[in-house]
């Protein structure tokens, strides 16, 4: 192994090291505050079933109370956050954890409204519509549960496939307004909190940092890097595979710190775009500008191609950690489907010469395939070997004229990174050949279309 491997590696423990203990932290943050609710006598009136049952559903809200506050956490873009584990990896924890946060949380709804009207000699209708009985933060509650269950139903994969992405996000910001109507009854009503102490400051810690990072990173730091950057739309180019390159320009971009590979989630102030945010990853290796390159493929990327010089541009990032940064091994394979050529085309342009490097570009067609001119143009400058792989796909993630396995692509695949951008199944396809040809799991790299 060389120094420059054994230094790879060491920085790929030290990633995984951050990324078990930022997940280790939320369990045991559940844990604990649960054993802050027994310590206050949460279990101390137990004496019968119901009261057993009261207090699971007490324990069910606390786990999804924290659940809730990592939901928030992993899409604060907070850079502690999206430098460990990778903004694909903390939006994917968010959704997963969420749907069991709200599973949980309207679980303990149930449980404490069923047990208290057996309390008090009504039926759980009769209790759930009792809010004033409490106070105005049982009313708030209760709608962040039907904010809650909204974005719940609209997150079934049926619903989701069936509605264009802007909607489907708009309604999707409900999660926010439920968490910020959820919190006042958890210090008002919640008996772990009413006489203060250690619990009392654990959650305040807790909902402090959460909601805290929320609001510098996803509202303040935006407005900051556009009162300090300026970034303006300079040039946007269309080209003949339907896709459309849009350069933008401003002042000391070097201090954003983008990688070749990252991505920005982009918003700009035109009428047309004003009111959406994109993901769209750099197409060019970032420098005195930055550079996109986007596929027409729905309202909001179609609008993109019609975008006028002097468009201010609001971003977010730069986000991900697909970079070659991230790599363990001596070899490089960049692989690319349609505009998932995108980072790739970047990470070619930063390739140092004389780097084992392979690029492998997929399309239907050569007039199909975006910036490949350009990426061809860049690996023949440094050296790179390039494959394109063109016609309908066969039986694996090739084509039906040109099947192409990782094993054939590189003499070690055990000690070769293999990145991958482009559509689910096919980028799926790519993992698991590259898995069965001995690339280690933490060799391969993967960036998916869709949302």
């Amino acid at each position: 192994m060389t120094p420059v491997e054994a230094q790879r590696q060491r920085s790929f423990a030290r990633r995984g090291l951050w990324v078990d203990g930022l997940e280790a932290l939320v369990w045991l943050s559940a844990v604990t505050g649960i054993a802050l609710m027994v310590a206050s006598g949460g279990l101390a009136y137990v004496s019968s079933p119901a009261d057993w049952f009261y207090a699971l559903g007490r324990a069910l809200g606390i786990v999804a109370a924290v659940l809730m506050m990592t939901q928030v956490l992993l899409a604060s873009r907070a850079p502690w956050v999206e430098r460990a584990i990778g903004h694909d990896r903390a939006i994917a924890l968010h959704a997963k954890w969420g749907k069991i946060a709200v599973v949980l949380m309207l679980t303990h709804a149930l449980l404490i409204t069923s047990i208290t009207a057996s309390y008090d000699d009504r039926n759980a209708v009769s209790q759930f519509l009792a809010w004033s009985d409490y106070g105005w933060f049982m009313l708030a509650a209760q709608v962040a549960l039907g904010a809650f269950v909204v974005v719940l139903l609209t997150s079934v994969a049926l619903v989701r496939v069936r509605w264009p992405y802007e909607r489907w996000h708009a309604v999707h910001m409900l999660v926010y307004v439920g968490v910020a109507f959820a919190v006042p009854h958890q210090f008002l009503e919640g008996s772990t909190f009413r006489t203060g102490g250690i619990a009392w400051w654990f959650w305040a810690v807790w909902w402090t940092v959460t909601l805290g990072s929320f609001v510098v990173f996803r509202l303040i730091r935006p407005l900051v890097l556009m009162r300090r950057h300026g970034l303006t739309v300079s040039s946007v180019v269309g080209h003949t595979d339907g896709s459309a390159t849009v350069t933008m320009t401003g002042r000391n971009l070097e201090r954003l710190k983008a990688q070749p590979g990252q991505f920005f989630l982009w918003r700009f102030l035109s009428p047309e775009l004003r009111m959406q945010q994109h993901p769209y990853s750099l197409s060019a290796a970032p420098g005195e500008s930055l550079r996109i390159t986007v596929k027409n493929s729905g309202d909001g990327s179609g609008a993109v191609a019609r975008l006028q010089p002097g468009t201010r541009v609001l971003m977010e990032g730069p986000l991900g950690v697909f970079t070659p940064a991230t790599r363990s091994g001596s070899s490089l394979i960049l692989i690319a489907a349609g505009i998932g050529v995108t980072p790739i085309r970047a990470m070619v342009e930063a390739c140092a010469p004389g780097d084992d490097v392979t690029v492998v570009l997929r399309a239907r067609s050569r007039a199909e395939a975006p910036l490949i001119e350009e990426v061809e143009a860049l690996a023949a400058a440094r050296g790179v070997h390039v494959h394109v792989v063109l016609g309908p796909r066969g039986s694996g993630w090739g084509s039906v004229d040109q099947p192409v396995s990782i094993a054939r692509l590189v003499q070690d695949p055990s000690r070769a990174d293999v990145y991958v951008c482009g559509p689910r199944p096919w980028a799926l396809a790519v993992e698991a050949d590259a898995l069965a040809s001995g690339v280690p799991q933490a060799g391969i790299h993967r960036e998916e279309f869709g949302w």
